[in-house]
This record gives C-alpha cells, structure tokens and sequence, in this order.
C-alpha cells in the first residue's frame, strides 16, 4: 500500500496537469480556438475497464487504496452520476463506438462469442462511421489494445490504422507509424474480470479478507462466506486496475505525451455479480468515469465533480468536440462540456443475454426516480445464463431454496417479476422497494411510462421486434439445446419422431 501511495504521489506531484482553474460557461472549444493561438490537437486516450463498479477513494469509497485514479480525479472532470446504456459488455460497446443507442442501430442482443460465418446483421449506415473512422478521416492514427466487442460486422483494419500488438500492452501508441499524427487510441483493463486473473492478484501486497468488506456489503446479498469472499475479490481487482492506470499514466510521462493527451477513464457496466452485471439496476449501470487533460485542452476546473446525470453514450461526442472534430447529426451521443448540456433521463437497455431472451428498459430521471419495465413477466430475474454453476450462482440459489433470504433477497430468486417497477433512489439507494403499487407514487409512475413508451416510438426501439431469424438461429447453433430453453428457438429444435 505504501509503495503505490509513493508511486502516486511522486507522479502528481511531479507532473500534475495544471489544468483551467476558471470555467467558461459559454465557451466551447472551438469558441476558445478562434480567441487563442492555436495548438497542436489532442491525443485522446480511453482507459476502458471492463465489470468495474465506481468503488473508488475519489467517489467515496476509501476500503482499497485507489491512488492513480483518484490523482486524476483531482487534476480532471469526475462524473459522479454517469450510467451506461446496458449492463453488459457487447451492446454498451456498440453503443459507445457509433454514438448511437444500440437500441436504435440493432446492436442490443448480446453475443459473447461469434461465429464469423454466420455475421450479425448491420444497418448500412454505419459503415464507415464509426468513432475510430471519423477520427482516422480527421487525420488521426487509431488503435485498440484489447477487445472490440461490438455486434456488428465491420472490418478492423479500416477502424484501427494500428491492429492489435502483443508488446507494449500498456502502451500501443509505441508501436505507431506516423508519430507526427494525434492519436485516438484505447487501452483495455481487465478491471473486475481481474477476479478470474491469478497473476494479477499476486500482485498485490495484500489481499482483503471477506470480513473486511462486510460492512460494505449491500443488503440484496446475504453475510454469507461466498458472497463476502467474491465482494471483498471485487475490491481486489479495483486494487489491480487502479496500479494499471498508474503504470499507463507513467508510460505516458516517460514518452513526453501527458501535456498533449486527454484521458479518459470509465468502465463498461458492474461487476460479475447478481443484480449487477446483465441488469439494470444501479449496480449493473453506474460507473466510474474521468476526464483529465492538460490545461490547453481543458474545459473544466481542476478537480470539478459533475453532479448532474450523464450518459456514457456522451463519451464518443465529447471525444471528437475536444478534438475540434465535428459531432456528426445523427449521433445520440451529445459533447458534456458544451454549456447547453443536460440530460433530463437516462435509459438503459437489456435484451438477449447470449442464449438467454430477455426485455427490459430503465428509465432514471434527474430526480432520482428509477423506472423499470419488464416485457417478459413469464419469466424470472434470474434464467438459465453462462454464470449458472459457478459457486456465487449456486450459494444463493441454496440460501433461496432453504429459506435463509430475506423478503428483499429472496425477491430476486423468485419464479415471477413484476411488469413495472418504481423506486425512489433518494431514500432506497439499493433498489429494494418497489414501489410502483405505492398510491403516492402514482404520478411519477404515470410520467415516466408514457416517457418510456414515447422514447420506444420515437428511437424506434430495435427490442420490440423479433430477432432476425439468421441471429437466432446462430446462437441457438452455437449454445445448443440444453441453454438455448426460451420458446423462441423451438422452431430450431430437432422434431422428435413420433
């Protein structure tokens, strides 16, 4: 611990961005061009950690020392309030990649794996366009050290001017061709998929113990030795990605690139956990997300908490708006530093889970009211997915079947769900009382079912149609008959001789 407290504070004390330290209300960056002379374009650089929760020093959370990413908090934008458009890896991505809503663009099923000879289906119109292309037309060099992850078909080598490199993980832009160019790159971090990383682990001076975190953990798990020992592993493995964003921000240093990169740091969904990874609960949505850049580029004051409700969506807008780079007008994805900015909601999205079919839409307003609409009443939280058999999965299925869950843990594991659910996330931050029954409430549930069904008509809501027969039929061939159990693949099924 101390050794990554020494390593920190020599990097920000030594080489601290000295960012803007007034805010501009009416000034964009392109208003601030036409004032200033002008400067060489920025490097943008995504730190994008994969199943991480914001359980860090800087949003509050002090059980590990999170040092590196707390540095840059202090010397950029934090983003108290940011949610993602789903709560698991593939459709996130696809979403943050074009700056559409994958909803919209039909990338919301999510496929853990492919089969290149049977591609997903793909709207025309985002050939071409997305982020790393637009960013390789304004003249940037691109590359991506980690996983895509996007459901669509596209071609990599015209979205990355530099393809995957197997040295240098911590820092791809050395392997760049033309280093006279910006770049626009990214750096993938294991982040709670750390948990399944033993070398990683033994990197740590120290491991927490599953006491050590029982006053941290929420009350939709039990205090049970399982589910302690995989939350206290989860606070690990923000350990481990907090000494990799270290080491990435040294490397940057080391190659005199910090005074002309802007990074950004933010996870794609939750943890690995029920009720997080593959739902749209907080657990599952919120996330950490930083803005630092040098006081050139900077549009913010040093160490600004941004309170107001975000979209991870905006992450692909503001990029390019900080490069100068036109927003295209047909993005969902909108610049957070412009000074008309806001978001009066935020809505997520959950539909197939690899084999498993699913629907489900939230909707959060700025107000801290949550709204959540299940399609598929006929079917519980918790079907058949990749995760069953793991211990976590079978401890609390145990814990359910014997009783020994509370009513508010127990709600979770039950054969049916509600159609609607409401709660106030001001006085129930953990989602447990639904209360879309409550007469109270009535008004607010009203407001934000017709917001939600006005959102599904006017974005077109890809969801509410049948999946392409093609896409089906390729996850049914690649999962198989004992997973593929929704009624949707019996038309796939081998018919029984009679």
């Amino acid at each position: 611990m101390k050794s990554e407290m020494k390593q920190s504070k020599r990097y920000f004390l030594r080489n601290a961005w000295t960012l803007s330290i007034s805010l501009l209300a009416g000034l964009t960056f392109l208003d601030a061009a036409e004032q200033a002379p002008k400067v060489k374009r920025p490097n943008i650089l995504w730190i994008y950690i994969e199943d991480m929760n914001p359980f860090l020093g800087c949003y509050g959370d002090s059980t590990v020392p999170t040092p590196n990413m707390d540095g840059l908090a202090s010397q950029g934008a934090l983003f108290e309030k940011c949610f993602v458009t789903a709560p698991v890896c593939s459709p996130c991505r696809s979403a943050i990649i074009t700056g559409r809503m994958q909803t919209t663009i039909g990338a919301h099923n999510h496929n853990s794996a492919y089969n290149k000879n049977t591609p997903i289906l793909l709207p025309q119109y985002l050939r071409g366009n997305t982020l790393p292309e637009i960013f390789r037309n304004n003249g940037y060099s691109t590359f991506n050290q980690g996983k895509d992850h996007y459901n669509f078909t596209y071609d990599r080598n015209k979205l990355y001017s530099m393809q995957q490199v197997s040295k240098n993980q911590r820092a791809p832009w050395r392997e760049l061709r033309d280093r006279n160019k910006p770049f626009f790159g990214q750096v993938q971090l294991s982040g709670g998929k750390f948990a399944f990383d033993r070398e990683s682990l033994a990197a740590l001076p120290e491991r927490l113990k599953p006491e050590d975190v029982a006053d941290k953990m929420p009350p939709y798990y039990p205090k049970d030795p399982v589910m302690l020992k995989h939350w206290a592993l989860h606070y690990d493995c923000v350990r481990v990605t907090d000494m990799a964003v270290g080491e990435i921000m040294q490397l940057l240093e080391e190659d005199g690139l910090l005074e002309d990169t802007i990074v950004f740091c933010f996870s794609d969904h939750g943890c690995y956990l029920p009720r997080h990874k593959q739902f749209c609960y907080e657990g599952g949505l919120h996330v950490p997300f930083i803005v630092a850049a040098p006081e050139k580029y900077a549009q913010w004051g040093k160490g600004t908490r941004r309170k107001d409700l975000i979209s991870a969506l905006d992450i692909s807008a503001t990029s390019l708006a900080l490069c100068g780079i036109e927003i295209p007008d047909w993005y969902d994805s909108r610049n957070l530093f412009a000074p008309d900015y806001k978001r009066d909601f935020v809505i997520a999205a959950k539909d197939r889970m690899d084999f498993t079919i699913d629907r489900v839409r939230s909707l959060r307003n700025d107000q801290g009211i949550k709204y959540i609409r299940n399609f598929m009443t006929d079917r519980p939280y918790m079907q058949l997915n990749y995760r069953h058999g793991r211990d976590y999965m079978n401890r609390m299925e145990e814990l359910f079947a014997k009783g020994k869950l509370t009513d508010e843990q127990a709600r979770f594991w039950e054969e049916n769900r509600p159609a609607e659910e409401l709660y106030d996330l001001n006085k129930d931050p953990h989602e447990l009382y639904n209360l879309a029954d409550d007469p109270s409430y009535q008004r607010q549930l009203l407001q934000m079912r017709a917001q939600l069904n006005e959102w599904i008509k006017e974005t077109d809501d890809k969801g509410q149609y049948p999946e392409d027969e093609p896409n089906l039929r390729h996850t049914y061939e690649m999962w198989g008959d004992a997973k593929c159990i929704n009624p949707e693949y019996d038309r796939f099924r081998p018919q029984k001789a009679l």
